[in-house]
Parts: structure tokens; sequence; C-alpha cells
């Protein structure tokens, strides 16, 4: 097996085919990627997100982004409005934003509502997405995001005859080809142990921790969209589904909702682990922790 690593969107990636990526394909990686950030990433002034967050509006996303939305609609409703994409301005406040200011501006203030909020469509030719805001907020697709992307590369990859691939993107990767992943669950509280392994073949294994991005005293990345603090309840999530967008989400969703009225509508595995050290697991993983 063949890989090659870089750094984009905050995390480290590693792409690993069974023969080595060509110079071309490299490029068309790095410029999804590219292409990726500048519609969606808050942290870049220039991005489509931020210029549209400051006035409201419309403006035109990439195609690909609609998946995504549709998956922030059944979440945001699945979870009651606690995981919203406009919980941007919730985490600036708290000091995760351009910049890194990383101390509180203010007390936790929740996110407006996403239905009363957003509205987008399909439009085209070219074949765009609208995205509206009806006043000036942050989007922040960080909930699923890092894993629709991982999907991409993918899709880049496997369409370009690569048929063994593994996309891991920090606490994201995916997966194809004829022999199993061997990846250990990493312990939240101490990195350099683990609380279970599994075989990842064919799918998506996505994870979320507290400890992931944390910059101060019960300060992290995973908020409550409806209050704008961070969880405290659970510690770390993670999902085994057919696609890194979804699993992605449903780990993010599992700090925020109860499992069962997830598994209504989506197809998944989990593992959810609590502050007390106390474990909750679907059926099909009993086997992956350890006793």
């Amino acid at each position: 097996m063949e890989s090659f690593g870089f750094e984009a969107i905050g995390t480290q990636w590693h792409i690993t085919t069974e023969v080595p990526v060509d110079a071309g394909t490299r490029s068309e990686v790095f410029a999804l990627v590219e292409h990726y950030d500048a519609a969606l990433s808050r942290f870049r002034p220039d991005s489509v997100v931020s210029t549209l967050g400051h006035s409201g509006g419309t403006a035109a996303l990439p195609a690909f982004t609609a998946p995504l939305f549709s998956l922030f609609d059944s979440l945001d409703r699945l979870t009651q409005g606690r995981l919203n994409p406009l919980v941007g301005r919730s985490l600036e406040q708290l000091g995760y934003g351009p910049g890194y200011p990383l101390h509180p501006l203010g007390p936790p203030a929740g996110a407006p509502a996403w239905t009363s909020t957003v509205s987008w469509h399909r439009q085209g030719p070219p074949d765009t997405v609208a995205l509206t805001l009806a006043h000036p907020a942050t989007v922040d697709v960080g909930a699923a995001g890092k894993g629709q992307l991982v999907d991409l590369v993918w899709d880049l990859l496997t369409a370009r005859g690569y048929a063994a691939v593994v996309v891991d993107a920090g606490s994201d990767m995916r997966h194809s080809g004829p022999q199993s992943l061997r990846v250990a669950l990493e312990h939240p509280y101490d990195p350099g142990t683990a609380i279970g392994v599994l075989d990842l073949q064919d799918g998506a294994l996505c994870a979320s921790a507290a400890n992931r991005r944390s910059w101060g005293e019960g300060l992290h990345h995973v908020l409550d969209a409806s209050t704008g603090r961070p969880v405290d309840a659970v510690a770390a999530t993670w999902v085994l589904a057919g696609d890194a967008m979804t699993a992605d989400g449903l780990a993010t969703a599992l700090f925020l909702t109860d499992p069962a009225l997830l598994a209504a509508e989506f197809s998944f595995e989990y593992v959810r682990m609590f502050s007390d050290g106390r474990a909750q697991f679907s059926n099909a993983m009993a086997g992956v922790l350890f006793s």
C-alpha cells in the first residue's frame, strides 16, 4: 500500500491506496479541498459563508452542499434544534473563531433557529445551491462537513480507478477494498490508550470527542446550539455508517439526543462514552469494547 499526507481544514490527512496516486490526481485532491474550504470555512474571511454571514441574503454554493444541508435539516429536527449549523457565532462567543482568541468574549449565547433563519434550494444551470439567510448569522458546517469532504475525496479517487482506498482526516475515515482496516477507539481522557478496536471495511467510521478541540476548563467545540454551552454529559462518540458525512453528523448528534431517535431515520452502529466513564453501544458493536 502507498500513502501520502497533507494538512487541511485544521487537521492532518492521510490517503492510502494500493498503488501510488499520480501527480494529476493529487492535484485534483488538493483543488477539491481548497474549493470546499473556500465555500464553507467560517475561519476564512473570503469564503462564501463568511461573506454571506456578515450581511445575510442569498449566495450560490457548490451543488455538493445540497446533501449536507439536507442532513442538517434532519439533525436539527431530530435533536429539537440542539444540533444547528448556525452555532458558529456561539462558538466565536466562547473564543473558538477566526484568529483563535481561545478565551470567552462573553457568556454563552444560543444560536438562532435553523428553520426560521435558513432556506436553501437547488438551482441551475450551472448546478448550484442557493443558500439564503434571513439575517446575518455564522454558518458552521463542522458537525458533518469534514466527513463530507472525506467522502468527496474518496469519490474522486475511486472515480479515477483507485479501488482500495483509505481516506483518513483525523477522526473521520472512509475505507474501500478487500482488506479490512483495524482501528483503535481512542480513550478521550487518555489519548495513548484505547477503549476498544474494530475492523472497518467498505464504509466510514467517524468519531467526535470533547478533548479533540478544547481550549479551557469546560470549553470545547461540541455545543448545545439551543443554549450555546458545551455539552458535558457525553465525552466521546464513534459511528459506523455507509458514508462519512452521515457518520460524522450522527457522531455529533449523539452528544445531543438519544440514539433511538436517530436510528428511526438512519442506519448506523455506534459507541457513546459518557463523562462518568459509562459506555452505551449498538448491538453490532458489543464485541468492540475491551472488558
